[in-house]
């Protein structure tokens, strides 16, 4: 039961947090009328994931293997691009002029649906695909009720943490709110660079050059569990899952991560910086 709690958990908490600070936008500029684009989103993201696992089942005998590091690598860097763009975009909004209110709205109205579609699509696609993936690597299918149980209890912990963080963030001034969610996108987007790259490595489309730069996870206990803050942890799992943490990252999957970092936050303060 813990170990599906956590994996649907980790999983859907990032389609959340990604959810709620569209919808927070949303709610800040007053664009009612532009949340049927996230629900929407969120709509072909669960159908797609369904369709998805059922076509790979009957077609390729499920994700598995070098197929699901492929898949899941792909998605990562296509994720990453979306939210790329949004952070970009975000920026630029932030630093447009006075009445900013009035301009996000109107940017949102005119060419925003189709984007803000794509990108909680992608999002519920990508976590609801490797959701059914790791549930059933788990042995979910054998487990009975109480992994059941688990799922369903990590789902709603994961959209009640999302819905706690959209309150508050809801409450704050427009400009205060475009700093925390722009600082927020480029975590999620660094990480799935970083991530992406390392499913790649895993599936033999990229290569690995050096392995294991440096190693901060904690000692495995002797009972074979992990520790909390370990990679594959309970805390560390979630860390990793939002942001991409590797205890021992690869060479080329650091370089990644940094100069994702590097490029994002460059242009994160060259779009927000006073003009």
């Amino acid at each position: 039961m813990l170990e599906s709690l956590l994996i649907t958990f980790r999983e859907t908490l990032e389609a959340a947090l990604i959810i709620g600070i569209v919808l927070g936008y949303l709610k800040h500029t007053e664009q009612p009328k532009m949340r049927n684009a996230v629900w929407i989103g969120v709509g072909l993201g669960i159908g797609g994931s369904i369709v998805g696992k059922i076509l790979f089942d009957l077609l390729a005998g499920g994700f598995s293997g070098r197929a699901e590091e492929i898949f899941e690598g792909i998605t990562m860097l296509v994720g990453a691009g979306l939210l790329g763009t949004l952070i970009i975009w975000v920026g630029k909004q932030y630093n447009s002029g006075f009445n900013l209110k009035d301009h996000v709205g109107q940017q949102l109205h005119n060419r925003g649906w189709w984007s803000i579609m794509l990108l909680v699509f992608i999002s519920i696609l990508r976590e609801g695909i490797e959701t059914v993936i790791f549930l059933s690597a788990a042995g979910f299918a054998s487990d009975g009720s109480g992994s059941l149980i688990g799922a369903g209890v990590g789902i709603i912990l994961a959209i009640g943490v999302a819905c706690l963080l959209f309150v508050w963030s809801v409450r704050l001034p427009l400009h205060r709110f475009f700093k925390l969610s722009g600082i927020i996108l480029i975590l999620f987007a660094v990480g799935l660079v970083a991530h992406g790259v390392h499913e790649l490595q895993e599936a033999g489309v990229i290569p690995i050059i050096k392995e294991h730069v440096f190693d901060i996870n904690p000692a495995v206990a002797a009972d074979g569990s992990y520790p909390v803050l370990h990679e594959k942890g309970t805390v560390g799992s979630i860390i990793k899952g939002l942001f991409g943490y590797n205890g021992n990252p690869n060479l080329l999957e650091l370089i990644a991560y940094i100069v994702t970092l590097i490029v994002a936050l460059t242009a994160w303060y060259h779009a927000t910086r006073p003009k």
